[in-house]
């Protein structure tokens, strides 16, 4: 009885770990919210969720009310700590993001599965690593400036929505090359209502008007859509990763593969152990 609860709590804290993760990768820059849901294996119930709330409230919420928990503590609080890792290490933080998306890879792929898979599951996952690679290079480059105002606040809530919606879609890529980002998060940090109110807006349209589309391509196409966000989360994943920081020098280069390694193995460990809590 008591192992049991032992790893009921183990498994509550760890899922709220995951949580604070999912919340930071919502506020980074380069890291998707939406990727990590579904590496750690709850997208499909948060957009079901999302598409009928009145419907899954009571069987969804304490699925995911931990997360919940977490993904608030990590996008309001924690964020601004590991922003200011960020900002002093950012090669080895980005690795040891990527290496916990590349470990989560094998488990997202299994789930990608299982309803078989068929030539187009492969075609899909191929134009999907195409065009968000493309499309995510294409930000990359760009150097468009604007000023921010209530209608691009309602835009950067549209981003900030479409990162969870769709993963592979970081707002922090989308929104820097317009130069949204600094002004946006900053003000989500300091509760500026003249930021938070057509932020909260944009990103509500947004959940309101895609969440049941999305649901509904995945209960009618679930093996082309699920294998087009394992296309992109590979995709988001490879811009990310800082490939020049490891010709700067040794101790750059040794400093992020230990966080690549480390960020493998603590998903890897992770994986293992809900596949333990969930046999158990």
């Amino acid at each position: 009885m008591k192992n049991t609860e032992n790893k009921s709590l183990v498994k509550l804290v760890f899922h709220m770990i995951q949580g604070a993760l999912i919340g930071l990768g919502a506020v980074l820059p380069g890291i998707s919210g939406g990727v990590l849901s579904v590496v750690f294996g709850i997208y499909k119930p948060v957009m079901e969720l999302l598409a009928n709330p009145f419907k899954h409230f009571k069987t969804h919420i304490p699925r995911l009310l931990p997360y919940l928990i977490g993904g608030a503590v990590g996008f309001l609080g924690v964020a601004k700590l590991l922003a200011f890792v960020l900002d002093k290490y950012p090669d080895p933080s980005v690795c040891l993001f990527v290496g916990l998306i590349t470990g989560m890879l094998p488990s997202l792929w299994r789930e990608a599965g299982e309803q078989g898979r068929t030539r187009g599951s492969y075609l899909s996952m191929a134009a999907a690593f195409v065009i968000i690679l493309v499309l995510l290079l294409a930000l990359g480059v760009s150097s468009i400036v604007i000023k921010p105002g209530f209608g691009w606040y309602l835009f950067c809530g549209f981003c900030l929505a479409l990162s969870v919606i769709a993963p592979g879609m970081s707002f922090s890529t989308l929104l820097m090359p317009l130069g949204l980002y600094t002004p946006f998060v900053e003000g989500i940090s300091d509760l500026n209502m003249k930021i938070l109110i057509p932020g909260g807006i944009g990103a509500l349209a947004t959940v309101i008007c895609l969440a049941k589309l999305i649901n509904m391509l995945f209960d009618r196409f679930y093996t082309y859509a699920f294998h087009a966000i394992v296309g992109i989360v590979v995709a988001a994943t490879i811009v990310i990763i800082p490939f020049q920081s490891f010709a700067v020098s040794a101790a750059s280069c040794l400093a992020n593969v230990i966080c690549l390694v480390v960020g493998i193995v603590a998903a890897l460990a992770l994986d293992r152990f809900n596949s333990t809590v969930e046999v158990g």
